[in-house]
C-alpha cells in the first residue's frame, strides 16, 4: 500500500438520483406479468429513459461542482443518470477530500486505486446518488475455472441414438432431452446477446469446426457478429469461456442472430457500461446471457452500487429484452476477504441476486432423472429483498427444510436461482481442439437459446418477446412447463449445502426446460389464463 502518484489518472462515474426509478420498477413488472392487461406492451427508449432521468437541479448542481474544479463530464448513459471524469488523481483528492492510495490484493494478485473516504459538499450531497470506483474494494471475478479437459469430436449421430450423451453434452443432446427445436429460426428481429470479458473472445474457425462434428444437420453455418464496448478485443485465438458460449447459443437457437459483445473492463464499471451501451440502442437485444459474476459480499458496504447495478437491467426488461446470468460455480461457498472459507454465512454470488433478471444454475445426470450439478451457485441475497412473484415458492422451500442451515443464510433475500439446464461435460471446440466443459457457464447460454426459440415462434405470431420472464416462470402455469429437479445439492466450506427438494429450491431453481410445454404456454399466455 502506497500513496497513489498525484499525477496519475483515475476515471469515475458519477451517478445522479434518478427521477421516478420506484416507477420504472413497477412499469417492468406491469409488462412482465401474464396476469397483467399490459403484458408485453414494453417500454419504448424514452419512456424507460424517463423514469431513470436526473432532474435538472441534480444535474446543474454537479456539474457547477465539477466545473469550480475545472472538471468537464462525459454523460455516459442514455438517459444522463450517469457522468464520468478522467482526472488526476491530485485533482481527485482535492475534489473529494480524499487520500486515494494503491492497494494491493494480494490473494487476487491485482492492485486497485482507492481511497478510505471521501466527502461530498453539502450543498451537492442531495444531487449525487454515488461516485465509484472509490471507496469500493470490488475485484472483477470470472467464472471458477470450469472443469476442462481434453476430448475428441462425437460420432455423427442419429437422433434416436443418444447413448453418447450419458457420457458428454452436444446440441443433439440438449434437443433432445429438452426438446429445443433444431430446425433454423426465421423471425425477423430476433437476437441474442453473448456478454465477454477478460479478454475472452470466440473464434469463428473454431465455431465451424463445432458444427461440422457437432451440427453436422446444418448445412450452411450461421456467422455472429462482435461488438468492442470499452475497448474489448475482437479478434485473436479461441478462449474457452467465449468459445463455450458463443457455440452453444449460435449452435443451440439455429440462424437466431447472435452478436458477442466483448468488454474491455472487467470491473462492475464494465458490466454497466455494456448496459449503458445497449439501452442507448433503438434495437436491444431480445435476450442478454452473461457467465461471470462476482461474489455479493464484494458490494456489501458500498452504498447505492448494487442498486445502480441492478437498476440498469430493470431498464433492459422493461424494453423487453430477457437479461440472464449464470449462479456461479462455488456451491454454497462463502469466502473471507483472504480467500479462505467464511464458515459463519453462505456467499450468495452478484447479480445473480439482483431481482430483475434471471438466474441459471446447473444440472447433470441424462441418464435418469436429473440431478443437481454439486457446484452450482444458489442461495438468498443480503443486499435484495425477495421479489413478490417468489414468495409462494420460497417459502414452501423454507418451510421444507425448516431450521437446517438457519443463521447462515438471510431467509427473506432474493433466492437463486431460477432455473437451471445441464451443465456438465460440454464438448466445445477451443482453438482447434475438443474440450469437454463444466460449469453453470455452460447451462446459461442454453436457458438463453431456449428463451431465443421461443421469442421466434412469439414473433413469427405477431407477439413480442418475453422479456424479463420470473413472473411467468414462477406462476403455477411457468413452473408446470419445467422438469422438477428434486435431488442433490449444492455443497461448499464444509457443508452438505442446500438440498433440492420438490418444486423451487436454491440449487436449480424451478427445474430445467421442457421446451414443448413452454411453447405450449408462452403461445397461449393471455391475462385471463392466468
Amino acid at each position: 500500500m502506497h500513496p497513489a502518484s498525484s499525477t496519475s489518472s483515475l476515471q469515475l462515474t458519477l451517478v445522479l438520483p434518478p427521477t421516478n426509478i420506484g416507477g420504472l420498477h413497477t412499469a417492468l413488472y406491469d409488462v412482465s406479468d401474464p396476469k397483467s392487461v399490459n403484458y408485453g406492451k414494453y417500454l419504448s427508449k424514452a419512456e424507460a429513459e424517463a423514469f431513470v432521468a436526473p432532474k435538472p437541479d441534480s444535474v446543474k448542481a454537479v456539474i457547477d461542482w465539477l466545473g469550480k474544479h475545472n472538471i468537464h463530464p462525459q454523460t455516459v448513459s442514455p438517459s444522463g443518470d450517469m457522468l464520468r471524469i478522467d482526472i488526476p488523481v491530485s485533482t481527485a483528492n482535492a475534489l473529494l477530500t480524499a487520500n486515494f492510495t494503491v492497494f494491493k490484493d494480494k490473494d487476487a494478485d491485482v492492485t486497485l486505486t482507492r481511497t478510505l473516504s471521501v466527502t461530498i459538499p453539502d450543498d451537492v450531497e442531495p444531487y449525487l446518488q454515488d461516485i465509484y470506483p472509490t471507496t469500493q474494494f470490488i475485484i472483477p471475478l470470472r467464472p471458477k475455472d470450469p472443469s476442462f479437459q481434453v476430448a475428441t469430436p462425437p460420432p455423427k449421430l442419429a437422433k434416436r441414438q443418444i447413448g453418447f450423451c450419458s457420457s458428454d453434452v452436444i446440441p443433439l443432446c440438449l434437443e433432445t432431452y429438452y426438446h429445443i427445436p433444431a430446425a433454423p429460426a426465421n423471425a425477423t428481429g430476433n437476437s441474442i446477446g453473448v456478454s465477454g470479458y477478460l479478454n475472452e473472445v470466440p473464434s469463428e474457425k473454431d465455431l465451424q469446426g463445432f458444427f461440422q462434428a457437432c451440427r453436422y444437420d446444418v448445412t450452411t453455418i450461421p456467422k455472429f457478429n462482435i461488438v468492442s464496448v470499452d475497448g474489448g478485443v475482437t479478434s485473436g485465438v479461441g478462449t474457452l469461456e467465449a468459445s463455450l458460449d458463443i457455440q452453444y447459443t449460435v449452435g443451440v437457437a439455429t440462424d437466431v442472430p447472435t452478436t458477442f459483445y466483448s468488454v474491455g473492463d472487467a470491473t462492475a464499471t464494465g458490466f454497466i457500461d455494456l448496459a449503458n451501451y445497449l439501452l442507448g440502442l433503438d434495437e436491444l437485444p431480445l435476450v442478454l446471457t452473461t457467465s461471470y459474476s462476482f461474489f455479493e459480499t464484494q458490494f456489501e458496504g458500498t452504498g447505492s452500487l448494487p442498486d445502480t447495478f441492478c437498476n440498469v437491467y430493470s431498464q433492459l426488461g422493461a424494453r423487453g429484452t430477457t437479461v440472464i446470468f449464470s449462479s456461479g460455480d462455488w456451491g454454497v461457498y462463502g469466502l473471507n476477504p483472504d480467500g479462505s472459507c467464511n464458515t459463519s454465512t453462505f456467499g450468495p454470488t452478484f447479480p445473480s441476486t439482483c431481482p430483475f433478471l434471471t438466474s441459471v444454475g446447473a444440472t447433470t445426470g441424462f441418464n435418469g432423472p436429473e440431478v443437481a450439478a454439486d457446484f452450482t451457485g444458489g442461495g438468498f441475497s443480503n443486499i435484495f429483498p425477495r421479489p413478490a412473484y417468489q414468495n409462494a415458492a420460497v417459502e414452501s422451500y423454507l418451510n421444507t427444510i425448516g431450521s437446517t442451515y438457519a443463521g447462515l443464510f438471510n431467509s427473506t433475500g432474493r433466492a437463486f436461482p431460477d432455473i437451471s439446464a445441464r451443465g456438465v461435460n460440454y464438448l466445445t471446440e477451443i482453438n482447434g481442439s475438443f474440450w469437454t466443459i463444466d460449469g453453470t457457464s455452460a447451462s446459461t447460454p442454453v436457458i438463453a437459446s431456449v428463451v431465443a426459440l421461443l421469442n421466434d415462434a412469439r414473433l413469427n405470431a405477431g407477439l413480442p418477446s418475453l422479456g424479463f420472464i420470473n413472473p411467468l416462470l414462477y406462476s403455477q402455469q411457468g413452473a408446470a412447463a419445467l422438469n422438477d429437479v428434486t435431488s442433490g445439492s449444492n455443497p461448499g466450506c464444509g457443508t452438505q449445502g442446500f438440498p433440492a427438494v420438490q418444486g423451487w429450491d436454491p440449487v436449480t431453481g424451478l427445474g430445467s426446460p421442457d421446451f414443448d410445454k413452454l411453447l405450449a404456454l408462452v403461445m397461449g399466455a393471455q391475462s385471463s389464463d392466468f
